[in-house]
């Protein structure tokens, strides 16, 4: 007979082993199941304004869209606010307009409250004045385009409110084709939860949305459901990156942006004095394509002679003094003209616009060191308004904050434009010779593009350089150009000047 301490030594002897195995040898566990996934938001409400010299009653949608995998699953959640006029006997042909900024990693915040929402943020136009802190001005937009066409503003996956749900995975949207792919794919589905396939169609973005917009049309050709477009509104815009990275040895870079740098020091009174604006960047536009191209390209080879000379002349357009531009060898980082041309006042410029200035207490740091002056100095009167607005105005509860920005994505994005596997070399991105595709695909397309001069991000010169090439017909692109920088909305009179360049091109596309 057994003995109780012979088991008891068993027992012990059998827990020591298990004690010791791989919890995976002592049971399966059960994969983690996705949370459940709730039924889309939705918040209606009922409103009207003045515009286009009529009162336009509409509704607006502040609501999730699902975007389903091929079992029918959702894996990602839109954010949408949407604007359409009521009373409209024939919805099916009015023009809806699609609309989304950049980064990526931003929402639709500045777009919204800046230019095209029907409820506006207002700011220091002169960009005087930080814009301080809460309570901020708001009001309607009485030069809006609602009597032209309703609006829907879109905040891709991990802005705002959207983000992915279920089994969805962010490396799924946070890239160039997967952005286009996600943003079409709902683009579609609104058109059709809608009826809304014979209405004119229009995208407008700005910055990396123009980077979008251009990829969206593209993708919007393909997938089973070709739609074509009426137009695009391409905002400070960002097709060919290789003119927008200042970075050492991009020499397209200081190509383009020499002229931008012109225009803020004439802004600042450092440069082309007695001069017009537009009279003195002509003269920058002939220097830097007969004399300073070349220039760039011989290098070491232009003799010191030259190279004194043209030194001279770019001190005389740019506004720096001509020893550091020799010392720079005749190519200024954006950076560090941010950081020079009003060192002896103790200020730095903006780069999204060079008419903003911030205090540099540290004079001798590579580059601006408080950051941009003409993003902290708005941005905290346009996330505030954005919640506000969407909170007293639409009615919208949520349970989770609006990401005006997310900085997790930038440094998750997938810049590579062609899939796994399929052998590509790193090079900048480039959407352009896309868009000259696209537009000769679909003749009716036509596209608008606005240029702030003190933009010292995506420079006015660039967005010229880049139109003239990559097989885009001259003849249906519009330049507009603005006194402004990046957002020229911030700037009244540039608002006025580009809400009416929107209307007379959206009457044109009637």
């Amino acid at each position: 007979m057994e003995s109780i301490f012979t088991k008891h030594m068993a027992t012990v002897a059998i827990l020591l082993l298990v004690a010791g195995q791989p919890a995976g040898l002592l049971a399966q566990e059960e994969p983690e199941k996705p949370a459940p996934v709730p039924e889309p938001a939705s918040f209606v409400t009922h409103h009207q304004i003045q515009n286009g010299g009529q009162l336009i009653r509409y509704k607006a949608t502040a609501s999730e869209t699902y975007l389903k995998n091929k079992d029918g699953a959702p894996e990602a959640s839109i954010w949408s606010t949407s604007y359409e006029k009521e009373g409209v006997s024939d919805p099916a042909g009015r023009p809806v307009t699609f609309v989304f900024n950049g980064g990526p990693g931003s929402a639709s915040v500045w777009l919204h409250m800046g230019l095209l929402g029907p409820t506006l943020v207002s700011v220091d136009s002169e960009a005087a004045q930080d814009d301080g802190a809460a309570p901020y001005g708001l009001g309607p937009n009485s030069e809006g385009v609602l009597d032209q066409t309703d609006l829907v503003f879109i905040d891709p996956v991990g802005t705002g409110y959207s983000r992915v749900v279920g089994t969805g995975k962010v490396e799924d949207y946070w890239g160039l084709t997967e952005d286009a792919r996600s943003v079409s794919r709902f683009i579609r589905q609104w058109i059709t939860d809608h009826g809304r396939w014979m209405s004119p169609k229009y995208l407008a973005g700005e910055s990396f949305g123009t980077t979008r917009a251009v990829a969206v049309a593209s993708a919007l050709e393909g997938g089973g459901q070709n739609m074509a477009l009426n137009g695009l509104i391409l905002i400070s815009q960002a097709l060919d990156y290789g003119g927008s990275t200042s970075e050492e040895d991009n020499i397209t870079s200081y190509i383009t942006y020499l002229p931008s740098m012109a225009a803020t020091a004439w802004y600042h009174k450092k440069a082309g004095s007695g001069q017009s604006l537009e009279a003195f960047l002509e003269a920058c536009r002939e220097f830097t394509y007969r004399t300073y191209i070349p220039a760039l390209y011989r290098g070491g080879r232009l003799p010191a002679s030259e190279k004194e000379a043209i030194a001279g002349e770019m001190a005389g357009f740019i506004g720096l003094d001509k020893q550091y531009i020799l010392d720079s060898d005749l190519r200024i980082l954006m950076h560090r003209f941010q950081k020079e041309l009003l060192k002896d006042r103790g200020l730095a410029l903006g780069r999204l616009d060079g008419r903003y200035l911030g205090p540099e207490i540290d004079r001798f740091s590579e580059g601006p060191h408080l950051g941009d002056a003409s993003s902290y100095q708005v941005s905290g009167a346009f996330t505030a308004s954005l919640n506000h607005y969407l909170a007293k105005s639409l009615e919208v509860k949520m349970d989770r904050p609006y990401l005006t920005s997310n900085p997790e994505i930038g440094g998750k994005w997938r810049w590579r434009p062609v899939p796994e596997g399929q052998y590509w070399e790193p090079s900048m991105v480039n959407v352009a010779r896309k868009l000259g595709e696209t537009m000769r695909r679909n003749p009716k397309m036509r596209v608008m593009v606005a240029n702030g001069y003190y933009d010292l991000i995506c420079p006015f010169f660039d967005a010229e350089y880049t139109f003239a090439r990559n097989g885009i017909d001259p003849a249906k692109i519009e330049m507009k150009y603005f006194e402004a920088g990046h957002m020229m909305y911030t700037h009244r009179p540039d608002y006025l000047k580009l809400m009416k360049e929107i209307r007379v091109f959206l009457d044109e596309g009637r």
